[in-house]
């Protein structure tokens, strides 16, 4: 395992600015978000030459995009603000080689329309569940031609708000190109927090074949997804990336929820179990 962050932890004015802000805190992986490149973070259309410019100014810097940011409201309550995501995703998909990845990460959604990270009763209905089942299954096809693996990630706060559901939607769509983003912060429901140890057994021994990248952020209360930064909460970290090693993922620990200046902090933190 190797540490990475998401780029638009170190924004800047430029790509090769944001680029040089990561490279100088001596990280070489990262969660790429579009907007980072001055594009919007679910873009109607990328040209070649703009892909190429993207992949160009990683190469130099030998930073790997381990993925590329896909996220939108995959149950949204309005079906036309689904099916905008739904193609922006596809222009993703066909692109996602020539920027010089193959994965590309998602959230399942929730059907509260003012915030995609907010809860909704809603989000247990059938209906909810047949939405993302439909969203999913008009990406898959087009994901399994071009060799890009959907990755998504399971929160609280959305549809797929627990290892088991996520077992569940892997198991019914039935692709090898659909897997799991591990968040261990992300996974506990009110009450929970005590059940730490037995959530993040169950979490790995339910998907621990199936992740394909993994994010190192903290939590300091259930019920919400966690948004400290690493080391500053409860999580506990040796259990976390013990569980990640027995599961055979040597992927990059994705830093997020936290700010530039924390992390030189975080890095230093983790290398207790990373190196």
């Amino acid at each position: 395992m190797n540490i990475g962050i998401f780029t638009r932890t170190c924004e800047r004015a430029s790509l090769d600015e944001t680029l040089d802000a990561i490279q100088a805190h001596g990280l070489h992986s990262v969660q790429f978000n579009l907007s980072s490149a001055g594009l919007p973070n679910m873009p109607d259309q990328i040209t070649p030459q703009q892909a190429d410019q993207i992949r160009q100014a990683f190469a130099a810097r030998t930073i790997e995009i381990s993925a590329l940011s896909g996220t939108f409201n995959m149950i949204h309550p309005n079906r036309a603000i689904r099916e905008s995501g739904i193609q922006q995703l596809k222009v993703l998909i066909e692109a996602c080689h020539a920027l010089g990845t193959s994965v590309i990460t998602l959230s399942t959604g929730t059907r509260n329309s003012d915030n995609m990270w907010h809860t909704h009763p809603d989000n247990t209905t059938p209906q909810a569940w047949q939405d993302l089942l439909a969203s999913l299954r008009e990406v898959m096809p087009l994901a399994e031609a071009n060799g890009v693996t959907l990755a998504f990630e399971p929160e609280v706060s959305n549809v797929i708000d627990s290892a088991y559901k996520a077992r569940l939607l892997i198991d019914q769509i039935g692709s090898v190109h659909l897997k799991v983003i591990m968040d261990g912060a992300n996974l506990f429901h009110t009450g929970e927090l005590s059940r730490m140890r037995e959530i993040l057994d169950e979490a790995f021994a339910l998907l621990g074949p199936d992740i394909v990248l993994a994010h190192a952020k903290d939590l300091d209360h259930d019920g919400d997804a966690g948004n400290l930064a690493a080391g500053q909460g409860v999580l506990d970290y040796a259990r976390y990336i013990g569980l990640l090693r027995q599961s055979g993922y040597t992927g990059p620990l994705i830093l997020h929820g936290l700010t530039e200046e924390q992390v030189a902090g975080c890095v230093a933190f983790l290398r207790q179990w990373v190196d």
